[in-house]
């Protein structure tokens, strides 16, 4: 293989005529100079120079080789200021994941700041479950994922970073006996028929543990998995929901909200990120416009 430095040395003396002047200009001497091309004549397998005079002419061989040395450093430099774009946030692509209740309060907001400061960033972003894409940003093939944190879920490959805390309340048809409270013990629901709005995972933990510091198991009789057909089913007087803040706001006409207490169910919101991908100031840029986003959106309460 053709050595890429003797290569430039080869270029710099077809490009100042002389090995006195290559020398020069490349901090060698003429002795030095003379060893490269030498060498690179030794490894191509052919003249590269001749002498004209006090000066030197490349070959045939040798105004081919100075031509790729020419595309060779032009590429090293892309490359270098590829890499300087790169670093600097000016350029590159994230892999966002996100779960619904978080895109619209979250993820929206961020974005759009992150792409006023990184307008060369691309992002792709997905909808995922809102458990799932720790382990995807664990193992690199996400760079940050918006998620609700599972009690003590640690693990390698990701930092945590809290954005919010975002309890639930209790949701209530319109007429309900304890509509007209301005808070609910969580156990005065015990005997109600509930709408459950969460699949099993770290959503519906909160929910039930609460439940369960009351005295009590919540009798699902139906089951919906989006906020917004859960009210529905409250509306029509099926039942008695908790549902998150984020969740609610786009609240049903049909329905009243009230805080629950004794206790509150919290979920915990939190961004993972890939620990690696830290070192980029976008991602860094993205997890500081998350947080601005999350104290917009409700109390970060630890």
């Amino acid at each position: 293989m053709l050595d890429v430095r003797r290569l430039q040395v080869l270029r710099a003396v077809v490009t100042s005529g002389t090995v006195t002047a290559a020398a020069a200009h490349l901090g060698y001497t003429p002795s030095a100079v003379s060893q490269q091309v030498a060498a690179l004549e030794k490894q191509a397998g052919t003249a590269l120079l001749e002498r004209v005079g006090r000066g030197v002419r490349p070959t045939a061989a040798g105004l081919l080789l100075t031509e790729h040395a020419a595309l060779i450093s032009s590429a090293v430099a892309q490359a270098e200021t590829a890499l300087a774009d790169l670093r600097a946030g000016r350029t590159g692509r994230l892999s966002v994941r996100y779960f619904a209740t978080a895109g619209s309060a979250l993820v929206a907001p961020a974005l759009a700041a992150l792409r006023a400061e990184h307008p060369g960033v691309r992002v792709d972003v997905e909808l995922t479950d809102p458990q799932d894409p720790l382990e995807e940003v664990a193992r690199g093939g996400a760079d940050l994922a918006v998620v609700v944190q599972v009690p003590d879920r640690t693990g390698d490959g990701f930092r945590l970073v809290h954005l919010l805390d975002d309890p639930y309340a209790a949701v209530l048809p319109l007429g309900h006996p304890l509509a007209g409270m301005e808070v609910i013990d969580l156990q005065e629901l015990s005997g109600e028929q509930w709408v459950g709005s969460e699949p099993p995972g770290p959503c519906l933990e909160p929910v039930i543990a609460s439940c369960a510091a009351a005295g009590f198991s919540p009798d699902f009789v139906i089951q919906s998995e989006d906020y917004a057909t859960a009210q529905g089913f409250v509306a029509a007087g099926l039942g008695v929901g908790l549902m998150p803040r984020l969740g609610l706001r786009d609240q049903h006409p049909g329905v009243v909200v009230r805080p629950v207490r004794n206790p509150e169910p919290v979920r915990v919101i939190s961004a993972a990120a890939r620990s690696t991908a830290l070192e980029q100031p976008a991602v860094r840029s993205l997890l500081a416009a998350l947080r601005d986003a999350a104290a917009t959106a409700g109390p970060g309460r630890r």
